[in-house]
């Protein structure tokens, strides 16, 4: 016999013994049969689709800080989406997949049968699927965008891309100072012991960069960072009124009413207890915030009032590794 003949006959051979024993396993039967159930595979895609809408919505409402009512609506968004996502699954779990009840545990996998029983208990588990290609890809967007929602909160940690608010201020040299009624500042106006607040003339007091803090200090008490000789003419120091431990307010002023003992003047924010120091260029004394008070340069002009000599000595707002590593501009 040729060899070209007992490798036919040998490959025809091969094919009829793989045909019987998949005809086998065909009639091997673990688990009933079951008719197909449409319906619930359609209630499963839509309960899905209701998952991934409430998770869009849940970014929707966390992306966007003009809506009212945030907290509530944000709770309200995610719970919706993780209860429709587990009507879902139990509506697969009692409604699709076949279940049989054993009374003894399953053989651990050591053995081919045991193998082969297991690959069979799963497949014919999940015969009733008619609409697989529907559910898995309704499955895998409802997961990623109910996995977009969950990381979204991490947006809170601090900026990336858009840093132009913490950057870009309304101060340059020249620009005047203006209290809270929009009169200008005079230099002669600001006493020790006080504290007050001033805005940039002509300028949005809505930028986070706008609001000052001002104090006066004595020039013997007054020791700024190298490079900042003549920022606190005749005393006075102007600081960024924005903490910046977490872009809270700055509206305490500690001045000591017996010097001898109780601690020097200090800048507080009321909402995490920061406390920084006017006579060092706003050092952190106390507190969580992670950096000093950016400082801006002052001058008095003929007239005696206030005038920025220029820029802050770093950028405003809170320590993100985004807004520190920058220079305001």
């Amino acid at each position: 016999m040729s060899r070209a003949r007992l490798l036919t006959l040998a490959l025809l051979g091969l094919i009829l013994r793989r045909r019987r024993r998949r005809r086998g396993e065909a009639e091997e039967r673990l688990l009933p049969r079951a008719g197909k159930d449409p319906q619930a595979e359609l209630a499963v895609v839509g309960l899905l689709i209701a998952s991934a809408c409430s998770a869009a919505g849940f970014i929707t409402v966390y992306a966007d800080t003009s809506i009212p009512d945030s907290t509530q609506l944000l709770g309200l968004s995610l719970a919706l989406a993780l209860l429709f996502l587990a009507a879902a699954g139990a509506v697969v779990a009692f409604r699709i997949v076949v279940t049989e009840e054993v009374v003894h545990d399953y053989p651990p996998p050591e053995h081919e049968p045991a193998d082969r029983q297991l690959e069979l208990l799963f497949e014919q588990s999940t015969e009733r699927f008619t609409r697989r290609r529907l559910l898995l890809g309704t499955g895998l967007t409802t997961g990623a965008v109910l996995g977009t929602a969950l990381v979204a909160p991490f947006a809170s940690f601090g900026p990336v891309f858009d840093l132009r608010a913490f950057i870009e201020t309304p101060w340059y040299r020249g620009r005047r100072l203006v209290g809270e009624d929009g009169r200008p500042l005079e230099a002669a106006e600001i006493d020790e012991a006080d504290f007050y607040t001033a805005f940039p003339e002509g300028a949005d007091r809505d930028q986070l960069g706008a609001p000052l803090v001002l104090v006066r200090l004595p020039a013997s008490a007054i020791h700024l960072p190298a490079g900042r000789t003549g920022w606190a003419p005749r005393g006075i120091l102007a600081y960024s009124k924005i903490c910046t431990h977490a872009a809270c307010a700055i509206s305490l002023y500690r001045t000591p009413t017996f010097a001898p003992t109780e601690p020097g003047p200090a800048l507080v924010c009321p909402c995490h207890y920061s406390t920084f120091d006017p006579a060092t260029g706003g050092t952190v004394l106390f507190g969580p915030a992670g950096r000093p008070l950016p400082q801006l340069p002052l001058a008095i002009d003929s007239d005696g009032s206030l005038r920025a000599a220029g820029n802050f000595s770093g950028p405003v707002g809170p320590s993100w590794w985004g807004v520190r590593s920058r220079r305001p501009t």
